[in-house]
């Protein structure tokens, strides 16, 4: 099992996927004018990642959860100009003087453009994957034994890293409040079995762990819909046909 995707709610997809794409520096894998758009980001010898943009009619929450930060480093001022030539804009969420700059996409999610760390020196284009946790150990043990990804130095409270040791981080953040059972995440990740990987097996492990499923009313999906010990939504994709 191994973690594929970074999906994001959009009410323009196609408008907010070619931002992302044009950003990252990103490869088009579909481009559904009705529906969705995905890109792949692959980072050299390391993991490669789908970010898929999915249409949905409400607009972006405050303070979202899970959100996407872009490496800087000693370009930083020259990210912050491509953010706003390709449609982003800057974004005061009381931020006050900090080395990160806060800005927003095209549809008004957060994102940072960070500074120059030593943990982001691997990253590649995408530099971290904050995450709000209730309990940073708990969540952390949870992601890292679903996902592969393994513990990695980092300033914040508790990261993980593709065990290449290249790619974005997943930054297991103390969350400021609890998640409402009603709220869905407007970013979240999706797991891939794979053809080893027994779904009962791995369910029983993610329920284990703390994990829950969400019954979400969605209708009918080809993969099935959980939450993570903190109420984090995620997927579970199931092995690729072939």
């Amino acid at each position: 099992m191994y973690l594929e995707n970074v999906v994001v709610d959009a009410r323009d997809p196609q408008r907010l996927g070619r931002f992302w794409e044009a950003l990252l520096g990103c490869t088009t894998l579909s481009d559904d004018p009705t529906g969705s758009f995905e890109t792949r980001l692959t980072v050299p010898d390391g993991p490669v990642l789908d970010l898929c943009f999915e249409k949905v009619d409400e607009p972006p929450a405050p303070s979202p959860r899970l959100h996407l930060e872009v490496s800087g480093g000693d370009r930083q001022d020259e990210v912050v100009a491509r953010v706003l030539e390709l449609g982003g804009r800057h974004l005061d969420i009381g931020q006050r003087d900090v080395p990160w700059v806060v800005m927003a996409d095209p549809e008004g999610n957060p994102l940072c453009v960070m500074e120059a760390r030593p943990e982001y020196a691997a990253s590649g284009p995408l530099s971290s994957l904050p995450l709000d946790c209730a309990d940073v150990e708990r969540d952390t043990r949870f992601w890292s034994e679903l996902s592969g990804w393994l513990l990695a130095p980092s300033s914040m409270a508790s990261a993980l890293r593709h065990p290449s040791g290249r790619g974005p981080l997943l930054e297991l953040c103390p969350e400021l409040a609890p998640k409402g059972p009603d709220d869905k995440n407007r970013v979240h990740l999706d797991l891939r079995l794979e053809a080893s990987d027994d779904p009962d097996e791995v369910v029983t492990r993610l329920l284990d762990l703390g994990g829950s499923e969400f019954h979400h009313g969605w209708g009918d999906l080809p993969w099935r819909v959980f939450r993570d010990p903190s109420g984090n939504e995620l997927c579970l994709l199931p092995t690729p046909r072939g």
